[in-house]
């Protein structure tokens, strides 16, 4: 199932005086008639704060919802308090996609033409009838169809912060939205360590168990649950980091992060097409992206895995085939992630056609300056030796395969890691035994890899 994107609604909620002098307003049914209907015609999933159990109250989680959630539907009458704060929040942070709305007999206490905010009638005597929930209906799901359209052009700009101010710059929404490393979540040492020494030790049984300790989610910090589910995922507990998904706080289920790893979860416990479906709908909403059309890639690649073990040779060329493009487009989305970029230099020597051999000339030694400058700019870890290690073999340079290889040795953290690159070898040496070339010290290579060793 694929989520929409989460449309946060600020406005009161209950029965408010009416400051103007008139009868109370009942706001809860404007959301359930008109809002929430609107938000829903536009594709939208509605999340009101006070449905989130906040309360009125300004705190982090209903600020990371706030911040998060793709877009916003701000109701200024009555100039309530909490809402005039929350939109100050917003536009201090999204320089689109809020669209403010008010009851056109109250005058906001500020100008809100330059918000091209949206007034509307509450009808006779603040009753808000079936016409008046109609037209405001009809009208939000347009204002909101159009506000999708030109978010994704980043053409408008709706927040009077950045109207006003052209050198301001926006906070990193990508950090707000936790697609970040866990690290840089501000969270209990303690359960830190537990949740570290749980991955250790791959005990899934002791993650169940923090989890549960955690009680309602929505109560919990975002940092910590990112680092549970990433959790699960470390110790392979699949079934556990689906279940968790689905309990997560909406608006962190629309992370783009949390998606992509529950896809990868997904395909892991080979719900295939679930997983090729929600990667989609990512790209269509963001763009190629090298983590996106890696995972895809992946999905693709195990495929043909099975396809091919299950002997039927068309299917698993078609696979292939999906593979490939998907690791090369993820590649070009941005050249410095050599993850999609060694995959698909590698697949292409699996498919070993005239055409995929020149493509794979091509893209070596660009894959292969990716990684150099990784290994010039970070501490280097074993992925980054093993994939040197592939690119030399893949360029037949027995010498510098070997290099890499001693290094990427030394640098191994969990078992299966040598393992996962032996396999890589082997298809590339059977790939080419196919085609009449042999690699003796290839053989040598993959013996030393597959050897048993403690870490």
């Amino acid at each position: 199932m694929i989520e929409r994107p989460l449309c946060f609604v600020l406005m009161p909620f209950g029965t408010k005086h009416d400051p103007t002098g008139g009868p109370d307003i009942d706001f809860d049914r404007i959301y359930d008639d008109a809002i929430r209907l609107g938000i829903e015609a536009a594709g939208l999933e509605p999340l009101r704060a006070d449905e989130d159990l906040i309360g009125g109250i300004i705190h982090r989680a209903m600020l990371e919802r706030l911040l998060r959630c793709d877009f916003a539907v701000a109701d200024l009458t009555t100039a309530n308090a909490n809402v005039f704060y929350k939109l100050g929040v917003r536009h201090a942070a999204r320089k689109a996609t809020t669209l403010a709305i008010f009851a056109s007999h109250q005058k906001p206490p500020f100008d809100v033409n330059y918000l091209r905010a949206l007034p509307y009638d509450l009808g006779e005597g603040n009753r808000f009838g079936s016409r008046e929930a109609e037209l405001l209906r009809s009208v939000l799901a347009r204002r909101l169809t159009e506000l999708r359209s030109v978010a994704r052009e980043d053409a408008v700009t709706d927040s009077p912060i950045f109207q006003l101010l052209e050198e301001y710059k926006a906070p990193d929404i990508a950090w707000l939205k936790t697609d970040i490393f866990r690290d840089r979540s501000r969270y209990s040492a303690e359960l830190k360590r537990e949740l570290a020494d749980a991955r250790y030790r791959r005990d899934s049984d002791a993650l169940v168990h923090i989890q549960e300790k955690l009680g309602p989610l929505n109560d919990v910090e975002v940092g910590v649950l990112v680092d549970l589910f990433l959790s699960y995922r470390d110790v392979a507990a699949w079934d556990r980091m689906i279940q968790l998904y689905e309990q997560l706080p909406a608006s962190l289920r629309r992370t783009v992060m949390v998606r992509q790893q529950y896809a990868l979860a997904l395909n892991r416990n080979r719900q295939r097409d679930e997983a090729i479906e929600i990667l989609e709908a990512i790209i269509r909403e963001q763009g190629p992206s090298s983590e996106t059309n890696g995972l895809i890639g992946r999905v693709y690649k195990d495929l043909w895995v099975e396809a091919s073990k299950a002997g039927d040779e068309r299917q698993a060329a078609g696979y292939l085939n999906r593979a490939i493009t998907a690791y090369v487009r993820g590649f070009e989305a941005d050249w410095r992630d050599a993850y999609p970029g060694i995959n698909a230099v590698t697949l292409l020597e699996l498919k070993g056609d005239d055409a995929s051999l020149k493509l794979k000339s091509d893209l070596l030694p660009v894959v292969r300056f990716a990684v150099t400058q990784r290994l010039k700019s970070t501490k280097p870890d074993y992925w980054d030796h093993a994939t040197m290690l592939e690119l030399a073999v893949l360029d037949d340079d027995e010498a510098s395969a070997w290099q890499h290889l001693s290094a990427a040795l030394v640098a191994v953290r969990e078992l299966w890691e040598p393992l996962s690159t032996g396999n890589n070898l082997t298809l590339i040496r059977d790939a080419r035994g196919k085609r009449g070339i042999e690699n003796l010290w290839l053989d040598q290579i993959i013996e030393q890899l597959e050897k048993p060793r403690m870490v």
